[in-house]
């Protein structure tokens, strides 16, 4: 649904400013690739901080017990 709407709203960017449509068309693609070095380091430094809070509460659901990792 968010992909038509865009599609609707770069159409009636097409109509009334044509220049600035075929400028994002081209720009689109190269601040894509841009942000995807970016993006993957946000996924593993996401990645590393569950890791480190995982370790930093492992000891507390180690001495909880059994009966609170059941549940």
């Amino acid at each position: 649904m968010i992909e038509l709407l865009t599609f609707i709203l770069w159409l009636l960017l097409l109509v009334v400013a044509w220049p600035l449509a075929l400028v994002a068309v081209i720009l689109y693609p190269i601040v894509w690739l841009i942000s995807l070095p970016l993006r993957l380091v946000g996924i593993s430094v996401k990645a590393v901080l569950d890791l480190v809070g995982a370790l930093v509460g492992l000891p507390a659901r180690v001495l909880r017990g059994p009966k609170a990792i059941r549940s």
